[in-house]
Protein backbone atom coordinates (compact mmCIF):
# COMPACT_ATOMS: atom_id res chain seq x y z
CA UNK A 1 0.00 0.00 0.00
CA UNK A 2 1.46 3.24 -0.75
CA UNK A 3 1.58 6.25 1.44
CA UNK A 4 -0.93 8.60 0.24
CA UNK A 5 -3.90 5.14 0.10
CA UNK A 6 -2.47 4.58 4.00
CA UNK A 7 -2.96 8.08 5.14
CA UNK A 8 -6.32 8.55 3.40
CA UNK A 9 -7.07 4.99 5.75
CA UNK A 10 -5.71 6.53 8.76
CA UNK A 11 -7.10 9.93 8.22
CA UNK A 12 -10.72 8.49 8.60
CA UNK A 13 -12.53 10.32 11.86
CA UNK A 14 -15.69 8.43 13.38
CA UNK A 15 -18.14 11.56 13.93
CA UNK A 16 -19.05 11.59 17.63
CA UNK A 17 -16.02 10.31 18.69
CA UNK A 18 -13.61 7.04 18.31
CA UNK A 19 -11.81 4.85 20.76
CA UNK A 20 -8.42 5.18 21.14
CA UNK A 21 -5.97 8.48 21.35
CA UNK A 22 -6.62 9.84 17.89
CA UNK A 23 -6.13 13.35 17.20
CA UNK A 24 -9.08 15.65 17.85
CA UNK A 25 -9.43 17.45 14.47
CA UNK A 26 -10.37 20.98 14.21
CA UNK A 27 -14.05 21.98 13.25
CA UNK A 28 -14.71 24.10 9.66
CA UNK A 29 -16.86 26.92 9.84
CA UNK A 30 -20.44 25.69 10.89
CA UNK A 31 -22.68 28.55 9.12
CA UNK A 32 -24.18 27.31 6.78
CA UNK A 33 -23.45 23.29 7.13
CA UNK A 34 -25.92 20.82 5.66
CA UNK A 35 -27.06 17.13 5.14
CA UNK A 36 -29.31 15.37 2.72
CA UNK A 37 -31.24 12.90 4.09
CA UNK A 38 -30.39 9.42 1.93
CA UNK A 39 -31.91 6.18 1.72
CA UNK A 40 -31.03 2.75 0.46
CA UNK A 41 -31.17 -0.74 -0.99
CA UNK A 42 -28.11 -3.12 -0.13
CA UNK A 43 -26.08 -3.92 -2.30
CA UNK A 44 -27.24 -6.03 -5.50
CA UNK A 45 -25.29 -7.82 -7.77
CA UNK A 46 -25.60 -7.97 -11.76
CA UNK A 47 -24.11 -10.11 -14.42
CA UNK A 48 -24.14 -9.28 -18.07
CA UNK A 49 -22.35 -9.97 -20.98
CA UNK A 50 -20.61 -6.23 -22.00
CA UNK A 51 -19.75 -5.63 -25.36
CA UNK A 52 -16.38 -6.81 -26.06
CA UNK A 53 -15.49 -7.14 -22.66
CA UNK A 54 -17.17 -10.90 -22.28
CA UNK A 55 -19.26 -11.26 -19.21
CA UNK A 56 -18.76 -9.04 -16.06
CA UNK A 57 -20.05 -8.83 -12.78
CA UNK A 58 -21.27 -5.79 -10.90
CA UNK A 59 -22.53 -4.53 -7.80
CA UNK A 60 -24.84 -1.40 -7.19
CA UNK A 61 -26.77 0.23 -4.50
CA UNK A 62 -29.69 2.19 -5.12
CA UNK A 63 -29.94 5.42 -3.01
CA UNK A 64 -32.73 7.82 -2.58
CA UNK A 65 -31.10 11.87 -1.82
CA UNK A 66 -34.19 14.23 -0.83
CA UNK A 67 -33.31 17.90 0.52
CA UNK A 68 -34.78 18.88 3.39
CA UNK A 69 -32.30 21.53 4.75
CA UNK A 70 -35.01 24.25 3.38
CA UNK A 71 -32.93 25.66 0.01
CA UNK A 72 -31.32 24.24 -2.69
CA UNK A 73 -27.79 22.55 -2.58
CA UNK A 74 -24.77 21.90 -5.26
CA UNK A 75 -24.31 18.02 -5.71
CA UNK A 76 -21.07 16.54 -6.66
CA UNK A 77 -21.18 13.06 -4.88
CA UNK A 78 -18.48 10.66 -5.09
CA UNK A 79 -18.46 6.61 -4.11
CA UNK A 80 -15.83 4.20 -3.70
CA UNK A 81 -15.48 0.64 -2.24
CA UNK A 82 -12.89 -0.61 0.25
CA UNK A 83 -11.76 -4.30 0.64
CA UNK A 84 -10.26 -5.61 3.92
CA UNK A 85 -7.84 -6.58 1.72
CA UNK A 86 -6.58 -3.12 0.60
CA UNK A 87 -8.28 -2.79 -3.13
CA UNK A 88 -10.27 0.15 -3.73
CA UNK A 89 -12.73 0.81 -6.42
CA UNK A 90 -14.48 3.96 -7.87
CA UNK A 91 -18.23 3.90 -8.68
CA UNK A 92 -19.27 4.17 -12.13
CA UNK A 93 -15.51 4.67 -13.27
CA UNK A 94 -15.56 3.70 -16.92
CA UNK A 95 -18.99 2.37 -17.00
CA UNK A 96 -20.38 1.65 -20.07
CA UNK A 97 -23.86 2.84 -20.54
CA UNK A 98 -25.62 -0.73 -21.19
CA UNK A 99 -24.99 -1.76 -17.92
CA UNK A 100 -26.66 1.65 -16.36
CA UNK A 101 -29.72 0.56 -18.82
CA UNK A 102 -30.20 -2.87 -16.93
CA UNK A 103 -30.48 -1.76 -13.62
CA UNK A 104 -32.27 0.97 -14.77
CA UNK A 105 -34.90 -1.62 -16.19
CA UNK A 106 -34.71 -4.02 -13.43
CA UNK A 107 -35.92 -1.31 -11.28
CA UNK A 108 -38.19 0.92 -13.52
CA UNK A 109 -41.54 0.17 -11.49
CA UNK A 110 -39.88 1.33 -8.12
CA UNK A 111 -37.36 4.06 -9.52
CA UNK A 112 -38.90 4.98 -12.63
CA UNK A 113 -36.43 7.95 -12.49
CA UNK A 114 -33.27 6.75 -11.55
CA UNK A 115 -30.24 8.26 -12.92
CA UNK A 116 -26.68 6.77 -13.34
CA UNK A 117 -24.24 8.18 -10.39
CA UNK A 118 -21.68 9.95 -12.60
CA UNK A 119 -24.34 11.65 -14.90
CA UNK A 120 -26.69 12.93 -11.91
CA UNK A 121 -27.19 16.94 -11.86
CA UNK A 122 -24.78 19.59 -9.69
CA UNK A 123 -28.48 20.57 -7.69
CA UNK A 124 -30.39 18.73 -5.62
CA UNK A 125 -34.06 21.09 -5.10
CA UNK A 126 -35.90 21.15 -1.85
CA UNK A 127 -38.75 18.98 -0.87
CA UNK A 128 -39.38 14.81 -1.07
CA UNK A 129 -41.13 15.90 -4.82
CA UNK A 130 -37.34 16.57 -6.17
CA UNK A 131 -35.72 13.44 -4.53
CA UNK A 132 -33.05 11.66 -6.58
CA UNK A 133 -32.74 8.31 -7.55
CA UNK A 134 -29.21 7.31 -8.47
CA UNK A 135 -27.17 3.88 -9.08
CA UNK A 136 -24.36 3.68 -7.64
CA UNK A 137 -21.91 0.26 -9.71
CA UNK A 138 -18.82 -0.92 -8.89
CA UNK A 139 -16.78 -3.78 -10.26
CA UNK A 140 -17.06 -7.32 -9.29
CA UNK A 141 -14.44 -6.86 -6.20
CA UNK A 142 -11.62 -8.96 -4.84
CA UNK A 143 -12.86 -12.26 -4.12
CA UNK A 144 -10.50 -12.65 -1.08
CA UNK A 145 -12.31 -9.97 0.87
CA UNK A 146 -14.17 -10.75 4.36
CA UNK A 147 -15.65 -7.06 4.54
CA UNK A 148 -16.61 -4.61 2.38
CA UNK A 149 -16.65 -0.36 3.25
CA UNK A 150 -18.69 1.57 0.80
CA UNK A 151 -17.96 5.54 0.85
CA UNK A 152 -20.32 8.07 -0.40
CA UNK A 153 -19.03 11.47 0.07
CA UNK A 154 -21.03 14.76 -1.86
CA UNK A 155 -23.81 14.35 1.04
CA UNK A 156 -23.01 17.14 3.08
CA UNK A 157 -20.92 20.14 2.98
CA UNK A 158 -19.85 19.84 6.67
CA UNK A 159 -15.67 19.61 6.65
CA UNK A 160 -12.53 19.26 9.27
CA UNK A 161 -9.59 20.34 8.87
CA UNK A 162 -6.64 17.78 10.47
CA UNK A 163 -2.63 18.29 9.98
CA UNK A 164 -0.95 16.63 7.64
CA UNK A 165 1.73 14.02 9.48
CA UNK A 166 4.42 14.67 7.36
CA UNK A 167 4.07 17.94 4.61
CA UNK A 168 5.22 20.98 6.22
CA UNK A 169 4.37 24.62 4.77
CA UNK A 170 6.29 27.68 3.91
CA UNK A 171 6.75 28.51 7.80
CA UNK A 172 7.28 24.99 8.54
CA UNK A 173 4.23 23.94 9.91
CA UNK A 174 1.72 21.20 8.84
CA UNK A 175 -0.09 21.40 6.07
CA UNK A 176 -4.12 21.56 6.92
CA UNK A 177 -6.01 18.51 5.05
CA UNK A 178 -9.77 18.75 4.90
CA UNK A 179 -11.78 15.30 5.24
CA UNK A 180 -15.40 15.93 4.41
CA UNK A 181 -18.11 14.07 6.19
CA UNK A 182 -19.04 10.93 4.54
CA UNK A 183 -21.89 7.97 4.61
CA UNK A 184 -19.94 4.82 5.07
CA UNK A 185 -21.51 1.43 4.67
CA UNK A 186 -19.77 -1.66 6.15
CA UNK A 187 -20.98 -4.73 4.93
CA UNK A 188 -19.60 -8.50 5.50
CA UNK A 189 -19.46 -10.97 2.94
CA UNK A 190 -20.58 -14.88 2.95
CA UNK A 191 -17.11 -17.00 2.99
CA UNK A 192 -18.96 -19.32 0.72
CA UNK A 193 -18.51 -17.19 -2.95
CA UNK A 194 -21.98 -18.96 -4.34
CA UNK A 195 -23.12 -17.85 -1.30
CA UNK A 196 -21.83 -13.95 -1.26
CA UNK A 197 -23.60 -13.93 -5.02
CA UNK A 198 -27.04 -15.82 -3.99
CA UNK A 199 -27.50 -14.09 -0.52
CA UNK A 200 -25.39 -10.63 -0.94
CA UNK A 201 -23.78 -8.88 1.43
CA UNK A 202 -24.54 -8.33 5.32
CA UNK A 203 -24.54 -4.76 6.29
CA UNK A 204 -22.75 -4.76 9.59
CA UNK A 205 -22.97 -0.74 10.35
CA UNK A 206 -23.87 2.72 9.18
CA UNK A 207 -22.19 5.95 9.96
CA UNK A 208 -21.01 9.15 9.17
CA UNK A 209 -17.28 9.55 9.14
CA UNK A 210 -15.01 12.97 8.32
CA UNK A 211 -12.60 11.20 5.13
Amino acid sequence: MNFSRLFVVLATVCIGGCAGGAVEPTLAAKVGVWTLDVSFEHPQNLVMRVGGEGVKKFWYVLATVTNNTGKEVEFYPSAQLVTDTYKSYQANEGLRRSVFDKIKQRHRSRYPFLESFEAVGNVVLQGEDNAKDIAIVFPDFDPNARTVKIYITGLSNETVIIDHPTQMDESGKPVGVILKKTLELEYAIPGDKALRDRDGLVLESKRWVMR
